[in-house]
């Protein structure tokens, strides 16, 4: 009705046990080695999967040691050598022999790897496509090993989504996806504490609770943690997840008149013991009627590997359907393909990239209904709502509906039921 055509076709998503699986690593351990050496999966299930994982071996890697945590220079022995354009250039030939090799329709590139410090992001150095390709080729510092993956991904056609927290997708990154039309998403994969508290504030802001402190804490032991032990990888961390409460904050305008966010503290500490199965604590202190305080305090012990694995897979199904999809106008020849920033698959990460003047969406629920209504969309099916008009008037499902207002029932003159008061008095309803 509102000039969209509807011809969508839809194609089953891709079956897992069709994905082929490569990827790039500082350390040349084989996979079984390094997944005995993690210890995610019990013993049990690693003797059975030994003979599969043995035979996968990474390729060498970028390794730029100022980006990532010192105590990661002792699994540093399987890295590229020249200069960040030789390096570029052999990423994309690694990607062109998966792809010949394995005979694959097409390949999409997951940054799986250790969080980075922020890179720099200023004028001459990558604030356009043009510049940030002068900068790898002139060999500059500052641009960051997960910058390189993403323009190499970039220009052999593949999507590219960031599963860490720094940015990498800079402005000139953002400008090359959109000149060659590939898709580009991030940042950081949102698996635990993370995804807990995006449900919480919403709840708390929608029922007019108003949070004035959140402190969440962290430990954990395992590669993930000892590289955020370092103050620059951490940084970048905190900020992915001190951003998830502001828009639901900005969505409520009487609770937070003044603007004013809520104290918003995030910490993160290395403890090896506790290897993969991290502890998350938080505080929220909200304020509630007649000045009155509300506290709730939670613990969370959270797998970290198993929770964010499934992400991975999620996010590569979703980002390949994307690929597939187009929306034709009405007096338009052609479909349209989505925008290069795939903000669709933010449901699955915790600092959702965004389109230029798009608001930026973190409550999860919201989240989860695009991607619902979207897949919807594509079978001809209507957004869902939670109205169910029909039958709150009792009207036939059939029936069509059409609403007018009643103005005449707040006048002194017509009674009416204490129904209708209430819900005359109440507009927020």
């Amino acid at each position: 009705s509102s000039g969209i055509n509807a011809e969508w076709p839809l194609r089953p998503g891709v079956n897992p046990n069709d994905i082929e699986i490569d990827g790039w690593d500082i350390s040349s351990m084989n996979l079984a080695d390094a997944m005995e050496r993690a210890c995610v999966l019990d013993y049990s299930l690693q003797k059975q999967l030994r003979g599969y994982m043995e035979k996968m071996v990474p390729r060498p890697s970028i390794y730029c040691p100022d980006f990532i945590a010192a105590n990661q220079g002792e699994r540093a022995d399987n890295v590229l050598s020249g200069t960040k354009q030789n390096m570029m250039e052999q990423i994309r030939n690694d990607i062109r022999d998966f792809k010949e090799k394995k005979n694959l329709d097409k390949v999409i590139v997951l940054w799986t790897a250790n969080t980075e410090r922020f890179c720099d992001v200023k004028e001459g150095l990558n604030m356009s496509a043009e510049e940030l390709l002068n900068s790898i080729q002139n060999n500059e510092e500052e641009v960051s090993p997960s910058t390189i993956f993403a323009v190499a991904s970039i220009l052999e056609g593949c999507t590219y989504i960031n599963g860490s927290p720094q940015n990498t997708f800079v402005p000139g990154v953002v400008q090359l996806a959109e000149m060659e039309g590939v898709y580009i998403a991030g940042d950081d994969f949102k698996s635990g504490q993370t995804k807990y508290k995006s449900v919480l504030v919403d709840f708390l802001v929608g029922a007019g609770i108003k949070p004035t402190s959140i402190v969440s804490y962290n430990h954990l032991g395992n590669n993930d943690g000892k590289n955020l032990s370092a103050p620059k990888q951490f940084r970048s961390k905190e900020i992915s997840k001190s951003n998830v409460v502001d828009d639901m904050v900005e969505s409520n305008k009487i609770l937070y008149s003044d603007g004013k966010k809520p104290d918003h503290c995030v910490v993160i500490k290395y403890v090896p013991y506790v290897q993969d199965s991290k502890r998350a604590m938080d505080e929220y202190i909200s304020e509630i009627f007649m000045h009155g305080t509300n506290t709730i305090v939670c613990h969370n012990t959270c797998e970290d590997s198993l929770l964010a694995s499934p992400l991975i897979i999620d996010l590569v199904i979703l980002a390949e359907l994307c690929e597939r999809i187009t929306v034709k106008l009405d007096g338009e020849p052609e479909g349209r393909r989505f925008t290069s920033i795939l903000s669709l698959l933010s449901y699955l990460l915790k600092a959702p990239l965004v389109p230029e003047g798009s608001p930026v969406v973190n409550a999860l629920f919201r989240q989860r209904a695009c991607i619902e209504n979207m897949l919807r969309a594509c079978i001809g099916l209507p957004p869902v709502n939670h109205m169910l008009l029909e039958h709150k008037i009792g009207a036939p499902v059939q029936q069509g509906l059409s609403m007018t207002t009643q103005p005449q029932l707040l006048k002194k003159s017509n009674p009416v039921s204490s129904a209708h008061r209430t819900h005359a008095k109440s507009p927020s309803q």
